[in-house]
């Protein structure tokens, strides 16, 4: 009888039991589909298509099927990447603005201490290269300020986003293809490929077709790491200025002092002229002495116009822009070098009440000396070579400092000007 209770409280149990669940699962909420039952959106179906597709490209380049998988097998399309690439952030900062952070106090002491600090390694690069020390640590210190802003997005990442579409597409295919060319060649890891938005990696911002062809060992190891040896990132560096023409032992340049009738219009980093010319013109060094001799020939650059600094630059100011093609960044390696050394700081005012023009402002400047007659080129909002020619002729015919240089007050001049022709 005992038996007998025992099997039907069981039985009892049992339907009590599965009598719970049934209201428990009628009350549960359905479950949500797997990712992968959510279809991805067409962009990044359209994105992931252009990482198959590519795989083809770097299969004929030599990348093995194992370095594609590990590069690029669970890469999505990066947003932040994207919007970078499509609305990049205008660079209106005016360079002395630029140089105020590039060439700071603090910026100036960390350089000095790395020059005590890395004196065995930069005595050697130096020795070998012909670059001065001051110029490397300036380097470093405008590239990733020292190494502490190398950027943090996943290279392979990056590259693809932007070689998959948008107006960087024909610079970062070739860079995507180096990336992996890089990892292969040196067996990194993928996840420690490290770069800014734009591809731009290590202590001195290498891009990868440049690690390619002109990254060096610098410490004797065996391997180039950019990122992590000091000695690798600064032999490479001295050996691309190296290659692209640094004279060792010459100047890049200095700050001159102009005559009261200086003939503007031949300011021109394109237009460089014999020393002895510049001596004739009556332009002096900073003490008011005469240019010192040399065979090399000279440009004068006036970054703010007129009104701001001049300075006289050879040849080594143009091997830094070969570097990095923004005059305002040579500058401010050049300076940052110079005071490393412990020369004196740029003695000329800036003209600081100025603010630079907007990107629709040089458009209109643009339209307007084209509504004029000037040949200004494309109209693109980038004050080139063009459009610095056609600004200097307007002004010299205006009898003004034929500087060439944008200023709110010039668009304003140009454009009635302009209005009043269309009118």
């Amino acid at each position: 009888m005992r038996l007998i209770v025992l099997f039907l409280a069981y039985i009892l149990s049992l339907a009590v039991m599965v009598a719970a669940y049934g209201a428990t699962a009628r009350d549960r909420p359905a479950p949500r589909p797997s990712a992968a039952m959510v279809p991805a959106p067409p962009e990044d179906q359209a994105f992931a298509q252009f990482v198959r597709d590519f795989r083809t490209t770097a299969m004929a380049a030599g990348i093995t099927p194992e370095t594609y998988a590990a590069a690029m097998g669970k890469l999505f399309r990066n947003q932040r990447v994207a919007d970078l690439n499509l609305n990049q952030p205008e660079f209106a900062k005016p360079v002395w603005s630029y140089l105020d952070t590039a060439v700071s106090p603090q910026r100036i002491a960390d350089g000095r201490a790395l020059l005590i600090g890395d004196a065995d390694i930069l005595a050697k690069i130096e020795a070998k290269y012909g670059v001065p020390r001051e110029i490397l640590i300036s380097i470093w210190g405008n590239e990733s300020n020292y190494g502490r802003s190398m950027g943090g997005y996943n290279m392979f990442e990056a590259l693809a986003t932007l070689a998959y579409d948008g107006p960087r597409a024909d610079y970062a295919r070739p860079q995507l293809l180096a990336a992996l060319k890089m990892m292969q060649r040196e067996k990194y890891a993928a996840a420690d490929m490290t770069s800014s938005w734009a591809g731009a990696f290590g202590q001195t911002q290498f891009v990868p077709t440049t690690f390619l062809n002109e990254a060096v060992d610098g410490d004797g190891d065996g391997k180039i790491d950019l990122w992590s040896s000091v000695a690798d990132a600064l032999a490479s560096t001295a050996n691309v200025l190296s290659n692209a023409g640094w004279k060792a032992g010459k100047p890049w340049g200095y700050e001159v002092l102009l005559p009261k009738d200086f003939a503007y219009e031949e300011a021109d980093l394109d237009t460089p002229q014999p020393v002895a010319k510049w001596r004739k013109r009556g332009v002096r060094t900073m003490l008011g002495d005469a240019l010192p001799p040399s065979d090399e020939p000279g440009s004068i650059y006036l970054p703010a116009g007129a009104r701001g600094p001049a300075f006289l630059v050879f040849p080594n100011f143009k091997t830094i822009l070969k570097y990095n093609n923004a005059a305002s960044y040579a500058l401010a390696v050049c300076e940052l070098a110079d005071q490393l050394k412990g020369a004196p700081a740029i003695a000329s005012a800036w003209p600081r009440d100025e603010q630079p023009l907007t990107r629709d402002e040089r458009l209109a400047l643009q339209n307007s000396l084209a509504v004029l007659g000037y040949d200004i080129g494309k109209v693109d909002g980038l004050i080139g070579s063009k459009a610095r020619a056609a600004m200097r002729a307007w002004q010299k015919k205006h009898d003004l400092p034929a500087d060439g240089f944008a200023t709110e007050n010039l668009l304003t001049r140009i454009a009635m000007e302009a209005k009043a022709k269309g009118l």
